[in-house]
């Protein structure tokens, strides 16, 4: 079957980086005339056809930027978006939201809306769902500026931010391990995100530095990311069911820890047998009952680094080759009881 070509097979054809193909089809002033002549004349030989959301990418600025989360429900992902619009507006730019729900299908529909929409770039927190992200690349070969925060992946080379989830898990275990608990669960999120397999090693580590071994049966993964209550509550019922039940639980996620608590508290579990750590970013978890010790993560600031990240790459007069990812310090709260 024949299949046309495109901006990365002209730039590997030729030995330049997509971008300045990309720039050089769109006669971009700081691509040289010989080079857009050398592209000019490869894109008609091999019959190349625009890709129509990459000719929404206009060389005049919208001074809009489009964001992609997982849910705006969740404390930690409306704080970033705060961070992000608190420099965004003073910048000129304004911001189209949307939400994934953790749902490849949506979050494929709503990248490819904010494309058509001409946003000038991309702020992205991958969903749990998506484990093929060639429909970013394309995106991100034919010129869209992306950035990655908190999931981030590697598949594609940008600037990214994000928390350093390792150290966040190991103190965490670390406390409820000096608190006594020997039989630490773990409910945490989908398996493939960036986040997650972070965290687990930092649990991991936590457990081998105090000579405590690693039981797999004690893992729970809730694929959902805690926006289905019903899989928490399944998870938590099946640990608290377990012949040898934990005495304690770290969870590696917002969303779980919260529905964890409530879902321990329609359980009537004692909180005197099991201990709770966790990932929690909410106004209200100090309120919480039963309480649980937490790790707060940077939230606003890591907004504000990925939208300052993100206009570094769309008002920058030459391509950006050398980029960086950023590690934000986690907060660990310990439990008042």
């Amino acid at each position: 079957m024949y299949k046309p070509a495109t901006i990365k097979d002209i730039a590997l054809a030729l030995h330049l980086s997509p971008s300045t193909v990309s720039r050089a089809l769109r006669d971009g002033y700081e691509i040289s005339e010989e080079t857009k002549k050398l592209v000019v004349a490869y894109a008609e030989k091999v019959n190349y056809k625009s890709n129509p959301i990459a000719l929404s990418l206009k060389n005049k600025r919208s001074y809009s930027i489009g964001i992609v989360v997982p849910k705006l429900a969740n404390s930690f992902f409306s704080q970033a978006i705060a961070g992000i619009e608190s420099i965004a507006y003073e910048r000129g730019y304004h911001t189209i939201i949307t939400q994934t729900h953790d749902s490849t299908e949506r979050e494929r529909a709503n990248v490819h809306h904010l494309a058509q929409r001409s946003v000038d770039g991309l702020l992205i927190s991958v969903s749990a769902e998506t484990s093929d992200f060639n429909f970013l690349k394309t995106l991100h070969d034919d010129g869209l500026p992306i950035v990655f925060f908190d999931r981030i992946i590697d598949e594609i080379d940008t600037f990214k931010v994000t928390s350093d989830n390792f150290k966040g898990a190991y103190n965490a275990v670390e406390s409820l391990i000096k608190a006594g608990k020997h039989k630490i669960a773990l409910l945490s999120n989908s398996p493939h995100l960036s986040i997650t397999n972070e965290r687990l090693s930092g649990y991991m580590k936590a457990l081998v530095d105090n000579h405590i071994p690693f039981r797999s049966e004690l893992i729970r993964n809730c694929n959902k990311g805690g926006n289905d209550y019903q899989e928490v509550e399944d998870a938590v019922k099946d640990l608290l069911h377990m012949p040898e039940k934990p005495d304690a639980i770290f969870i590696s996620s917002d969303r779980i820890s919260i529905s964890c608590v409530r879902a321990l508290k329609s359980l009537n579990f004692n909180p005197k047998e099991i201990a709770i750590a966790g990932f929690a970013n909410s106004d209200v978890v100090d309120l919480l009952y039963p309480s649980l010790s937490y790790v707060k993560q940077k939230s606003f600031e890591m907004g504000q680094i990925a939208v300052e990240m993100l206009l570094k790459l769309i008002e920058s007069k030459y391509p950006i080759t050398e980029f960086e990812t950023r590690i934000l310090d986690t907060e660990f709260h310990l439990s008042p009881l």
